[in-house]
Parts: structure tokens; sequence; C-alpha cells
């Protein structure tokens, strides 16, 4: 009975949790679709990619919301064993050494967990998720193929026949600013540090300006599309592990990294919290009351600490100051969560 009770506990504390991240995370995944798209593209012609993409970025989020989702995991829990009156059986078949036992597994099982993802598996993946969302906003940038056509704004429209990946085959291409019209078996579309380059194989050019006239046949020409506005990439503070971090020149860097070790802390205490509150009982009238201010506590406390950073970052005070003010503040959380929940 004992250890059907511990499952019953590990499963449905874990249940609630993946609930929330599916929750969370889908609507995360949503804005940071409908954010690359802009509303203004061919969506028809970007979602594959785009949803793709975006997916790489997920395990980053799941990160800052881990206080959230191990706290909304114990209030679903709670809830639903008080409701129930299951609480009382599982006080009673559940001793001191029982509990403790399975907060340390727990403990263990989620910090480990935590720490893969923050230190390895999300670093690896957000930084994929920037070299591919990097090209989709360049390509997007570029124009959007639609009916055989392809414009470039003030620059060129492109007539082709079919097209395979960035190649554009039976093409007719006329450049603005040149007075250039192309005629030629295919044109590729290259994307090389800040140009757009059209490569166009096989074909004949016509040129009528001012100050030229002229048609010449080709083997290959390459027109260049320079000074537009292409992204490059930039590592930021997601790209490195805590260790990276702290050894970084940039001393912002180095304070991301101080808090990605108090966000360790900070869900260590989090963790011992959860059983608290999984296993206090009230009436039902007053849950959500007692639930409520608990949420706004973390918030509160996520929040302190947002500003905390901020001033550091400002060099208004040390990195010891950091490091008091939060204990200061953990502490009076588990002593304002006591105080709740007793």
């Amino acid at each position: 009975m004992i250890k059907g009770a511990k499952y019953y506990i590990f499963s449905s504390f874990f249940k609630y949790i993946l609930i929330n991240i599916f929750i969370f995370i889908g609507l995360i995944w949503l804005s940071q679709i409908l954010r690359i798209l802009e509303l203004q593209n061919s969506i028809s012609n970007q979602i594959f990619d785009v949803v793709k993409t975006t997916s790489l970025i997920l395990p980053s989020f799941i990160n800052p919301l881990m206080p959230y989702l191990l706290l909304l995991g114990s209030f679903f829990l709670n809830y639903k064993i008080n409701t129930n009156n299951e609480i009382i059986i599982l006080k009673q078949y559940l001793a001191i050494k029982e509990i403790s036992n399975l907060i340390l597994f727990l403990l263990l099982g989620i910090i480990l967990l935590y720490f893969l993802n923050n230190e390895y598996f999300s670093i690896k993946t957000y930084h994929k998720y920037k070299i591919e969302e990097l090209e989709i906003r360049n390509n997007l940038k570029l124009g959007v193929p639609s009916e055989n056509e392809f414009h470039i704004e003030n620059e060129l429209s492109i007539f082709f026949d079919k097209q395979e990946d960035n190649v554009f085959y039976d093409i007719e291409a006329l450049i603005y600013q040149e007075g250039q019209f192309i005629k030629s078996n295919s044109v590729e579309i290259e994307i090389s540090k800040k140009d757009f380059n059209l490569v166009f194989l096989y074909g004949e050019r016509l040129l009528l300006n001012l100050d030229e006239k002229s048609k010449t046949n080709f083997d290959k020409f390459t027109y260049s599309i320079k000074n537009r506005d292409v992204e490059e990439l930039l590592m930021d503070k997601e790209h490195f592990n805590t260790f990276d971090l702290l050894n970084h020149t940039n001393k912002e860097f180095v304070n991301h990294g101080h808090n990605r070790i108090y966000q360790y802390i900070l869900n260590i205490f989090m963790i011992f919290s959860v059983f608290k509150i999984i296993f206090f009982y009230v009436p039902k009238s007053n849950l959500y009351n007692k639930f409520l201010k608990i949420f706004l506590l973390i918030l509160s406390l996520q929040i302190i600490n947002s500003y905390s950073l901020y001033l550091l970052n400002n060099e208004i005070f040390n990195i010891f100051y950091y490091y008091l003010i939060n204990c200061f503040l953990l502490i009076s959380f588990i002593f304002t969560l006591n105080r709740i929940i007793k």
C-alpha cells in the first residue's frame, strides 16, 4: 500500500507538471510562430519551416518556467486529493520517513532533468534555432514566391515556370535599377554575408539604360543585391552554459551565470515546498485563496530577483548584495509559506 501511495503521488505530480508544460509551452510556441511570420508573409509557403524551427526553442522556455510548473503541479495535485478526501488516507499510510525518501528521490530526479536541460539540451537546440530562424527571416526579407512570380521590392521581378527549393527554372527577370532584362535556364538564390546573390545560368542579358545598350549571352551571371538588412547570428546568453557564463568577458553574461545559480537554489527550495503544499489540508472554500497567495509570493520573488539583476548589471550594487538580498527573500518565502499553509 505504501509503494502504491508513493507511486500515486509521484505519477500524479509529474502528470500535472507535464499538462502545464504543454499548455504554457504551446502558447509560447504559437507566439513564436506568429513573431517570425510577422503576419505579413505567405503563411502557406513558410508555415512548415517556421513550426519546425520554433520547436527548437521550446526547451529554453522550460528553465524560467520551472518554479511555476512545480507550484502549479502541486496545486492541482493538492486540489485533487483534498476534494476527494484522499489526503487523509495518504497521510495515514505515509510516515515522515516515507515522505522524506520521496522528497529526496523527487529532488534528485527533477534537479537532474533541470540541470541537463539547462546546461546542455536547451543550449544545443537554442543555437540550432537561432541559425534556422535567421535563415527564415532573411528569406522572408528577400520575398516570397507566389503564382510563378517572385518580386523583390525596388530591385527586380522574376517570372518562372517551376521552382525547387531556392532554384527557379525557365525564368525571365527584370532588374529595375540597371534596366536589365534576363532570360535564362535557371536562377539560384544565395545569401552570402550581407548580400543576396542571384546566380543565373545559361541565358542572355539585354541591357538598356542611358549609359549602355547591349545584348550578351552567358553561362553564368551573378547579380548581387547589396546593403539589405540581412541579420547575422549574435551569441547571446542562452548560447552558454553556467560555467561559460561565469567565465565570460562580458559582465552581464557573468551576472546571468550567477542568476542561473540562484535559480538552481530557488528550485531546490521549491521542491521541498511542493510537498508541504501537496499535503496541507484546508476546507475547499479556502484552497483558491491560499493557492493565489502562494503563487503571488513566487511571482514577487522572481520580479524582485529580476530587478536585483538589473541593478547588478548597472553596477548599483555588487554580487555579494545580489546573493544577500535573494537569500533573505528565500528565507522570507519559506517563513511566509509556512504561515499560509500551517
